[in-house]
């Protein structure tokens, strides 16, 4: 128990001292996972709110196939990418093994399916609700992903904010095509695993409790989203039962006028 406490301690010493070593750890770990997120999600929301509208041939195969990306391990990916990144790998001109590039590019694999099948059930469930609507006013399927995903925008959001978080606490495969390297390639993930097997508690302790903070911020940003959309789908609710008693008396009045 002491041991623990002292752990606990010095962690608490290190963030409330802004150690360097520590904030270092933490900016480049923010910057992989931001910078891999903007990624997937410009390539994830195109491609997911396309798949919610569109119906061809092979489509339940695709969906079959981004499921199963959904579930494949980090380290798998980590090791796939580290093939093609070493330098008899078809990328290996490229020079970007053991580099913050790998580590992006990792990421970005990892949360691309994520993204994307997020994507596709939420404009998914707005087709359905009104794709033949939008149909009926002509709207061709790139203009209906569009109005669909403006739509769900709250809910899109919620998806990128749930991607980031998804790429910040990942491990395997930054450790496997990022080396791991002090001051160049180290994340709060991998000091972590690191620093944990030389038995520098307070440092892994430290780097653990800002994760978990960060997670923590990222799941209450989801939970004001869906209180914000709740409430807006709410007052339009409340609007159109304001505005329907008028309705029905300008029906009536034109309708007597047009009696009379």
């Amino acid at each position: 128990m002491s041991s623990f406490s002292d752990s606990a301690s010095s962690a608490l010493q290190l963030i409330t001292s802004l150690d360097a070593g520590l904030l270092t750890i933490v900016g480049r770990s923010l910057s992989v996972s931001a910078a891999a997120c903007a990624i997937a999600c410009g390539l994830g929301l195109i491609l997911g709110a396309w798949l919610g509208v569109t119906r061809f041939p092979g489509r339940g195969a695709v969906l079959t196939l981004l499921n199963t990306f959904l579930a494949v391990p980090s380290v798998v990916v980590g090791l796939v990418i580290y093939l093609l990144l070493s330098r008899t790998g078809p990328l290996g001109y490229l020079g970007w093994l053991f580099s913050f590039k790998a580590m992006v590019m990792a990421q970005a694999v990892l949360v691309l399916p994520v993204v994307t099948a997020l994507t596709r059930q939420a404009v998914q469930d707005a087709e359905n609700l009104h794709g033949e609507q939008l149909q009926s006013l002509g709207a061709r399927p790139l203009m209906r992903s569009l109005l669909l995903a403006w739509d769900e925008r709250y809910a899109l959001l919620t998806v990128v904010i749930a991607s980031f978080g998804r790429a910040v606490s990942e491990v395997g495969a930054v450790m496997i095509v990022g080396g791991n390297i002090d001051g160049f390639t180290r994340v709060m993930t991998t000091a972590i695993a690191l620093e944990t097997s030389k038995g520098d508690l307070p440092l892994a302790l430290g780097l653990g409790l800002i994760l978990l903070s960060v997670v923590l911020l990222l799941n209450v940003l989801i939970a004001l989203l869906r209180r914000w959309r709740e409430r807006s789908e709410n007052d339009a609710a409340s609007v159109r039962q304001l505005a329907a008693p008028v309705a029905v008396c300008e029906a009536v009045a034109v309708t007597r006028g047009v009696s009379l």
